[in-house]
């Protein structure tokens, strides 16, 4: 049924401040109809506490937020609470949707070992009447793609990243008109965050959602809210978009500022001839003088303090990974993975959720024995080592004091010093709020003041474990120019696909039983690399299925005999032609020699390592398999 209004939600004029501080002042903003914005800043701004303001989680000392009455919300937080002791069954199923009530009576009836035939129609027929059968199927393929299961398991006893997976599963679920997601793709793996990219965009729901996911937001949104300064602006388009409208406001805010410094140095001068008798006029300019150096206070032009850090001198042997494998439970996690590092290492290590990853990152560290094989390190490797747990500190603790705990003074590349504030600055930690209690930081700046702690040892080796959970997208940038120019080695465990392709040229990737693929390409590449072998194995089964028919076998090898059709009645036999038989015998050399070169290329394709050469052997052998199809088709044509 269509909604009676294009408007959804209205919020105007708020203001919330946290004590003596202002998170924003008269913000006005609205999501309509079809609209999908993303609200960015930076950490401590205010986005979660919007988003809870407009849920009624918090009060806004002033202005007011409207939601239309007849618009369906959900909400995702940040951190999702779950009653005690409630099962997934009992939480997924908790909708007071009618389509989910009565698909719930209809699985529960399914379940009993002797349904009442009676209730089993009821519910058949309430299905009926609300048409929920696509919802029913629906829940069971957002339940699967979001990896759901094990219905009687409690729901606190899941991971972080397995609520958050449910709590998504039951809003997509209830399918609401308006979402609103804090942080969705936090904690979640890649192939996860990409079939929510997909769920989003096939669905008619409306969004407001803060994230930090750079390519997430870029496939979602169409409209994006930077908070910024105690306000907001509103930009129109993608983030791409948004970012170069934003280069331009900035490019023209620093040229404005630096017109009003010169002024303002010749209208100084001024200020110190008058004398302190003014008449009317010089009032009058004496007020404009006071104006134009506030806009003088804007951004300043002029090249940033180089942060390029040194680092620990590093040898010849950095790391070395011998035959490396660990199982729990009888699932095995690695399976003998080898490698060994090189200076300048910038390697990344993608896989799904409970894949390993993190378990290869603490068998390195020595936090976990291996199985078998080893892990040895080089004399002068020294490990900064971030993990995504959160740092305790000292009760009362400072930001500025937690740092210079570390160093109070930080080598750069060039050789010159910086004091432990000017390195928190660079990382968006302003003078004033240097001196905050750390109990008083919001989540993102806890864990970015944590990843500075990790940066002034100085690593020459830094093993980041999920680095860029709950960073702003400032901070995002400023680390990833940072490790572009960090002068030891890098590995890396992130879903962040935007941050992996701009800082690491080396992938790791967790495919399953063990198996850790060395790739010699970044995240993007590897991707492209893998659709370009599914695609290769697709075309395989249908030329199984070809050489199945052609050679008129009985029986075909079981990888593709549910997609092999029975083999049609064959047709009288004609005599060919002298032109058709000196085809056919040459259609049987080419198809030989079109196999032996796919399977040169096919050996080559696996023991190669080179990106370049990997694609290219990969589009031969698509051109190969095409070929060999057209050939196989006429063959057939001609023997039958």
């Amino acid at each position: 049924m269509a909604l009676p209004t294009e408007n959804y939600l209205s919020a105007d004029k708020l203001t919330k401040t946290l004590g003596e501080r202002v998170l924003f002042r008269d913000i006005s903003f609205g999501v309509n109809r079809g609209q999908r914005v993303a609200l960015v800043g930076a950490n401590g701004s205010g986005k979660s506490t919007l988003l809870s303001l407009i849920m009624g989680d918090q009060i806004p000392d002033s202005g007011d937020v409207r939601i239309n009455k007849a618009v369906r919300v959900g909400y995702l937080p940040q951190r999702p609470l779950f009653e005690p002791n409630v099962t997934i069954e009992q939480y997924v199923f908790s909708s007071q949707s009618p389509a989910i009530q009565a698909i719930r009576k209809y699985e529960q009836l399914l379940e009993e070992e002797a349904p009442d035939p009676n209730a089993l129609q009821e519910a058949m027929d309430d299905i009926d009447s609300l048409g929920a059968w696509d919802s029913e199927g629906d829940v069971k393929n957002v339940l699967a793609k979001l990896g759901i299961k094990h219905f009687d398991q409690q729901v606190t006893t899941l991971s972080g990243g397995q609520q958050k997976r449910l709590a998504l599963a039951r809003l997509f679920i209830e399918k609401p008109d308006l979402l609103i997601l804090d942080e969705p793709t936090n904690h979640l793996d890649v192939p996860t965050i990409e079939w929510i990219e997909a769920y989003i965009n096939r669905s008619q729901m409306s969004l407001l959602m803060v994230t930090h996911d750079r390519y997430f937001l870029d496939a979602v949104c169409n409209e994006i809210i930077e908070l910024n300064h105690h306000t907001v602006t509103r930009h129109m388009g993608n983030y791409a978009y948004f970012l170069e409208q934003k280069a331009g406001r900035e490019e023209r805010a620093v040229a404005e500022a630096d017109k009003a410094r010169n002024l303002l140095r010749k209208e100084l001068e001024w200020m110190r001839r008058q004398p302190k008798a003014r008449g009317t006029k010089s009032k009058a300019r004496i007020d404009a003088f006071y104006d134009l150096e506030g806009k003088a206070k804007g951004p300043r032009s002029g090249p940033e303090l180089n942060f390029t850090m040194a680092a620990s001198r590093q040898g010849g042997k950095i790391l070395e990974i011998e035959d490396v494998s660990k199982s729990y439970s009888g699932n095995i996690y690695v399976d003998g993975f080898t490698y060994t590092f090189v200076k300048k290492d910038r390697i990344g290590i993608v896989g799904p959720n409970g894949a390993g990853k993190s378990t290869l990152l603490r068998m390195i560290m020595g936090l976990e024995k291996p199985d078998k094989g080893r892990v040895r390190y080089g004399e002068t490797t020294e490990i900064g080592y971030y993990s995504q747990e959160d740092m305790e500190f000292e009760p009362g603790m400072r930001v500025l004091e937690a740092v210079q705990e570390v160093a109070e003074r930080i080598m750069l590349g060039d050789g010159k010093e910086v004091s432990a504030s000017q390195f928190l600055q660079r990382f968006g930690f302003e003078p004033a709020r240097q001196h905050t209690p750390i109990n008083k930081l919001s989540g993102g700046e806890r864990r970015r003041l944590h990843l500075m702690r990790v940066l002034v040892k100085q690593p020459n080796l830094l093993i980041l474990d999920e680095p860029t959970n709950d960073l702003d997208i400032d901070t995002l940038n400023v680390l990833e120019e940072f490790l572009a120019d960090f002068p030891g080695s890098l590995l890396i465990v992130s879903h962040d696909r935007y941050f992996m392709d701009k800082v690491i040229e080396h992938t790791f990737a967790f495919e399953g039983e063990g198996k850790v693929r060395d790739f010699p390409g970044n995240y993007t590449e590897y991707r492209e690399w893998k659709a370009e072998q599914e695609a290769l194995s697709a075309q395989e089964i249908e030329l199984a299925k070809k050489r199945a028919l052609k050679a008129h076998l009985p029986t075909v090898p079981s990888s593709v005999a549910a997609v092999v059709a029975p083999s049609a009645p064959a047709k009288p036999k004609t005599k060919l032609t002298f032109k058709e038989q000196r085809e056919l015998e040459t259609l049987e050399a080419d198809m030989e020699a079109l196999e032996t070169r796919k399977n040169e290329v096919v050996e080559k394709l696996n023991t190669g390592s080179n990106h370049e050469d990997l694609a290219k052997w990969a589009t031969e052998i698509k051109a190969i398999e095409n070929e060999l199809s057209d050939k196989e088709i006429r063959w057939l044509e001609l023997s039958e």
